[in-house]
């Protein structure tokens, strides 16, 4: 995303985002990190997808200042921005192709989830990076890895079957100087369900089976995580020695019925505009695609410049948006760049109004927006498109080149 030039006035589309609310939830959520010794586990900031969409080097600014220890991202791409944005806090990166470019990732100190072929192709890396007998430039000595095993998931990781033998391919290339093995991890797949614990239960017992083994045949404790923000924030058990923080970086609820202010949690993103039209229609008027909705009585419609291409759910039909001060509805399909809003027979809207579809200002929650298109908040802030300006708001505000992390 390029940042807005601010010679051409202000945003038409905005996507604002309070970095005093991602540092408020770093600080709430360490606050339920505490381990009954009174030592607390590391903080992982996950700023993966741009930061949920919110901007990842902002963002990750902000939950350093706060005190994150470290930053997690999926790409090796992800970690290279940030990297070149300035960032020096430990990032994770932890899912990768054959594409993937290991070499850049270790010249750039960046730590690598690995669980199977990605450990020799890290590995390899390594090799093809050293210089040759005698050069003067060293190269780097080790690339450093987290070692991931699959404890139910059934997507990413090392299965329980191949364990060990991941394990001991780790130990030969920690004897040639090739790796050091940092940490093991995995992840959970029913943490956000309470009703369902037993199976989160089962998922740590299987980690701890795996970590044990590592350390068995590594000849040391490794750094275990395992807890995302579900986890974080409902099962002390599973934090172990670092957590793994996402949504709840962003003031958001994992849990279905759960507010995130009852988590002690400030959603951070507001997605707004303005009234692009606004017109009288008589009872009979057809709106928009298909012909969805009609009007039953004579109303007044608003026009709203965002659409499915900007990441607002084509399917989101029955919404709520906040325009003068009063919620009013969607009504007809969300299009590619436009949707429509019933103002009321007797509105006083004009275009240039403001339009808020979610944040605090308006008091609609995003899940509301996310619970209309049938998916999950998680989904809705992220797939917030480039043509959205960001407007980083209660902190510095990342320069050109790093806006388009």
């Amino acid at each position: 995303m390029t940042q807005q030039d601010r010679s051409a006035g202000p945003a038409e589309r905005t996507a604002r985002i309070d970095l005093g609310a991602v540092r408020h939830n770093v600080a709430a959520v360490r606050a339920r990190t505490v381990r009954q010794d009174g030592t607390r586990p590391l903080l992982t900031a996950v700023v993966k997808a741009d930061g949920y969409g919110h901007g990842a080097v902002a963002v990750a600014r902000a939950a350093q200042a706060a005190g994150a220890d470290r930053l997690g991202v999926a790409h090796v791409r992800e970690a290279l921005e940030l990297r070149a944005a300035g960032l020096r806090l430990p990032i994770l990166a932890w899912l990768h192709t054959v594409g993937t470019d290991f070499a850049a990732a270790l010249e750039a100190d960046v730590t690598l989830g690995v669980s199977g072929w990605d450990l020799d192709a890290v590995a390899a890396a390594v090799r093809a990076l050293r210089p040759a007998p005698g050069a003067a430039d060293a190269g780097p000595v080790r690339a450093r890895v987290h070692l991931k095993a699959d404890t139910g998931l059934g997507r990413h990781g090392c299965a329980p079957a191949q364990w060990g033998e991941l394990l001991e391919r780790a130990a030969q290339h920690e004897a040639e100087g090739l790796v050091t093995v940092e940490g093991v991890f995995s992840h959970l797949g029913v943490a956000d369900d309470p009703e369902r614990a037993e199976e989160t239960t089962a998922q740590l017992r299987r980690f701890e089976e795996a970590a044990a083994a590592a350390a068995a045949v590594l000849g040391r404790p490794l750094l275990r995580h395992l807890a995302n923000t579900p986890a974080t924030l409902s099962r002390p058990d599973t934090h172990l020695d670092m957590v793994r923080v996402g949504l709840g970086l962003y003031g958001l609820s994992p849990f279905e019925g759960v507010d995130a202010t009852a988590l002690g949690l400030r959603p951070a993103m507001s997605l707004g505009t303005t009234l692009a039209n606004v017109k009288p229609v008589p009872a009979g008027q057809g709106v928009s695609y298909g012909f969805r909705h009609v009007a039953p009585a004579p109303t007044t419609l608003g026009l709203v410049p965002l659409g499915y291409a900007d990441g607002v759910p084509r399917i989101a039909e029955g919404a709520r948006v906040h325009v003068g001060g009063r919620t009013v509805p969607v009504v007809g399909r969300i299009a590619m760049d436009q949707f429509v809003v019933d103002l009321g027979p007797d509105a006083r809207d004009r275009p240039g109004d403001a339009v808020e579809l979610f944040g605090p200002a308006s008091g609609i929650p995003a899940d509301e927006w996310a619970a209309a298109a049938g998916t999950i908040n998680y989904e809705l802030v992220t797939r917030i498109g480039a043509r959205v300006d960001r407007a980083h708001q209660g902190g510095e505000a990342p320069d050109a080149q790093e806006a388009c992390a």
